[in-house]
This record gives C-alpha cells, structure tokens and sequence, in this order.
C-alpha cells in the first residue's frame, strides 16, 4: 500500500462513513428550501468538510478516548483492521509499520506495537490539522453564501460555523 495513496482511502473511507450523510442533508435543506444551485453546493461542501472533521476527530478519539466517554470500545477500529488517518501518518514517519498494517491486527502484540509507534508518531497531531483544515473549509462554505442583512439568516451562519469547532473540541 502506497502511504499517500493510503491517505487518500482513508479520506475516501472517512467521507462514505460519514461525511457523505452530513452533506446530502445539508443539501436536501437547501433543495427543499428552495435555495439556488450555488447555495446547494455550498450547503454540501459545508457538510462534507464537517463530516470529514468530525470523522476525523472520531478517530482520533478510538485512540484517546476511553471506552466509557465514547460509548463504544476505544481502539474499535484498530480491533476491527480500519487503518484511519492517526495510523496512515504514523506510518509516514516509521516505514516499518507498513508490514504490521498490512498483515492485518489479529495478533495482540502487532496492536501493541502500532500504539506504541503511534505514540512516539506525529499521527495524532497531523490528524488534529487535518481536521481543523476540514474545519475551516466548512466555515469558509458559510462564508460564501449570498450576503444577507436578515438577523436570524445571520445568527443561524454564525451558528453553523460554530458547530464546526465545537466539532473539533469534542471529547466523545
């Protein structure tokens, strides 16, 4: 497996498992409101670019979350041989995690290990950026509406691209 050809999967796996909801709502929103092509798109991109954040922080979480906090088992989706964006980075770093990766997690050891190079890898971090640049593409999608003098059109904006960081501060 290529890294960044793996970066890309994951982003692609990142997007269907949850972006591709949020988006397609936001769209349908915006359809169903009547709104013009342009305000579709942005609505989608909006949601898109939250999806991919939240996702993104959601990962994070499998590895430093606790299993109480985030209402499922933490490291479910290194149990489960989903290599997510903290894993792919780490592998940036240490080229010797590729073997363990691609062999799959069914034994303990090789999960102990991919934790521990985790550990000592930028992972975490380059995936926290990552989804704070998510992040502020889905601000920047708001941004770009049509303008608007109408208060409550304005104090729902600013709602919305709240939502983004609040996103990015969760802890389950």
């Amino acid at each position: 497996m290529h890294v960044q050809h793996g970066l890309l999967f994951a982003e692609d796996k990142t997007y269907n498992k949850t972006a591709a909801l949020i988006s397609n709502s936001c769209k349908a929103i915006a359809v169903l409101a009547g709104q013009t092509t342009e305000v579709q798109a942005l609505a989608y991109q909006y949601g898109k670019y939250l999806g991919i954040a939240y996702q993104l922080i959601d990962d994070i979480l499998d590895f430093t979350g606790t299993s109480a906090s985030l209402g499922k088992a933490s490291l479910s989706d290194i149990h489960q041989g989903i290599v997510t964006a903290p894993i792919l980075f780490a592998m940036e770093e240490y080229p010797q995690l590729r073997e363990i990766v691609e062999q799959g997690f069914d034994n303990p050891s090789d999960v102990d290990m991919v934790l521990e190079y985790l550990s000592k890898s930028q992972g975490i971090e380059r995936t926290r950026l990552l989804a704070a640049e998510h992040a502020k593409q889905a601000a920047d999608a708001i941004d770009a509406l049509p303008e608007s003098k109408d208060q409550v059109v304005l104090s729902s904006r600013q709602a919305l691209k709240d939502l983004t960081q609040k996103f990015m501060r969760r802890t389950k």
